[in-house]
């Protein structure tokens, strides 16, 4: 769910779940690809496969089922982490230098690469005296079912004792 939703996709837990979910689906195919055809290109691959198949999923599923607009259930941005970690294989050929430095570039990568889509939903809204974002104005508009609302609390955790800019903080223990 946390790839889902606009709403959802938060300054904490949306940086560090989606990119080390994504990377099981990236490093599996890597790893069957540069040890069956020495090919650096398991990443790129599996990444651009699922972004089809995710687009395929939130057209039919959420748009052709339930009519949500694709604005407010888009997938994340991956192709670029997924060449980065193919690069690095490509370049370094060692297993070890792809895990730490592809995989500290996976997680450090997903927020730049993900914000210009995402950063018109963040503008901030004052609707009735309260203040909130627009991603908030549109999950609250379009109401889901089964939607637990003490996720969209997220953002008053303790995390704001590393001095309220979260985001590289989420990237790093993504990383």
């Amino acid at each position: 769910d946390w790839d889902f939703w606009i709403d959802f996709k938060d300054r904490r837990m949306w940086p560090t779940v989606a990119p080390i979910v994504a990377m099981c689906f990236a490093a599996a195919s890597q790893s069957f690809f540069w040890t069956k055809f020495r090919l650096p290109i398991g990443a790129t691959t599996v990444v651009l496969a699922l972004l089809i198949g995710e687009w395929i999923n939130r057209y039919d599923n959420f748009w052709g089922w339930t009519f949500f607009p694709i604005n407010l259930v888009f997938p994340s941005a991956l192709i670029p982490m997924g060449f980065w970690l193919d690069i690095v294989l490509m370049i370094s050929g060692s297993w070890l230098v792809t895990a730490l430095v592809g995989g500290l570039g996976w997680g450090l990568l997903f927020c730049p690469i993900n914000w210009p889509v995402l950063a018109q939903y963040h503008q901030a809204a004052e609707i009735d005296g309260v203040l909130l974002t627009l991603a908030d104005l549109i999950g609250f508009n379009y109401v889901r079912t089964g939607t637990p609302e003490y996720i969209r609390m997220v953002e008053r955790g303790t995390l704001r004792t590393f001095g309220k800019d979260v985001v590289p903080v989420a990237a790093f223990f993504s990383a």
